[in-house]
């Protein structure tokens, strides 16, 4: 057993509370290596912010629970070699299990969210409640899921968004214990969160998605007043990445995000923790691709790498500063 004050982490209870007070988001951004996770606290340090570093069921697969444990310890240190003892958690992302979820409070992560969302209502508060007795015995925040959100990412897949009910979220909060909420309210997973035909085009000619739901979002905070609220499925595809890869010889059809200006309005309300994975993945494929295809004789890792750490840092600052308001506030 490892406990993730050990490993120089918080949980993200007085992180939240401070958010919802402060009226920002904290940034909860994905990563499966160490060139993701240097940009990622790099940009924090410099925008002093604190953050989340969000692990996936296809990361664990990827990199071993036991590396990225010994990962967010070095990231710990790491931000205070840099100069500022930023707040950080390690938040398992879309936990599909129990055991899942006990494997990674077990090895040191300070928060997890079990997703229950595809079960039925009460089986998601069977599951969800059984995942809170036991994370709470070590201090462990657990984030739940009303809602289904469209779209694919990892091993996450909906073909349909399912909007969150505001009358069950009481309900819900109550019987589970959860110490966050995830909501659908129109974000979706991957790069492709719509289709053209659901867009509008501005005076620029770039695809305009539909709003997000925000009535359904107020009504949730008026019957959950103060209760940290979560979106997923929060990248906004930037254009320019995008741009960058076709260009450079990828395949993006139809890359539609949710537009940062809707971002920073869900930030100043209960939601205090945005997810954001697609983007961070766009920034470091464009760099990748561009550094490939200008300099086609290079062979060494650190050379294309290291422009796609840059890059993601680049991105990260600008959502810290921009878009989720969590810059200064660590």
């Amino acid at each position: 057993m490892t406990s993730y004050k050990d490993l120089g982490l918080v949980n993200s209870r007085e992180m939240f509370a401070k958010a919802m007070k402060g009226g920002y988001a904290v940034p909860a951004y994905n990563f499966n290596n160490m060139e993701q996770l240097q940009a990622i606290i790099q940009a924090c340090v410099a925008t002093k912010s604190p953050v989340i570093l969000q692990v996936s069921k296809g990361a664990r697969d990827y990199a071993n629970i036991n590396l990225l444990r010994n990962m967010a310890k070095g990231a710990s240190e790491y931000a205070k070699e840099l100069g500022c003892e930023i707040p950080i958690v390690l938040h398992l992302d879309h936990g599909d299990s129990f055991e899942t979820c006990k494997e990674c409070i077990d090895n040191g992560f300070s928060s997890v969210m079990i997703d229950g969302s595809h079960f039925s209502y009460e089986e998601n508060i069977a599951l969800t409640k059984k995942v809170v007795e036991y994370a709470h015995k070590f201090d462990v925040t657990v984030e739940g899921e009303l809602g289904v959100l469209a779209g694919i990412e990892d091993e996450v897949s909906a073909k349909h968004s399912t909007y969150t009910e505001p009358d069950e979220v009481i309900d819900f909060v109550k019987r589970t214990g959860v110490d966050s909420l995830a909501i659908s309210i129109g974000t979706s997973h991957g790069a492709n969160k719509f289709k053209p035909e659901q867009c509008q085009r501005n005076e620029e000619g770039i695809l305009i998605p539909p709003p997000l739901r925000f009535d359904i979002l107020e009504e949730i905070e008026k019957r959950l007043p103060n209760f940290p609220i979560v979106l997923h499925g929060s990248s906004s595809v930037p254009q320019e990445y995008v741009k960058t890869i076709n260009e450079f010889g990828g395949k993006l059809v139809d890359s539609i995000g949710i537009p940062e200006e809707q971002l920073r309005r869900a930030a100043k309300s209960a939601v205090c923790k945005i997810n954001i994975d697609s983007d961070g993945r766009l920034a470091m494929t464009a760099a990748i691709r561009k550094t490939m295809a200008e300099k086609p004789g290079e062979f060494d890792p650190r050379k294309y790498l290291g422009p796609a750490r840059e890059a993601l840092k680049k991105m990260y600052i600008h959502k810290n500063e921009n878009v989720l308001g969590s810059a200064n506030q660590a």
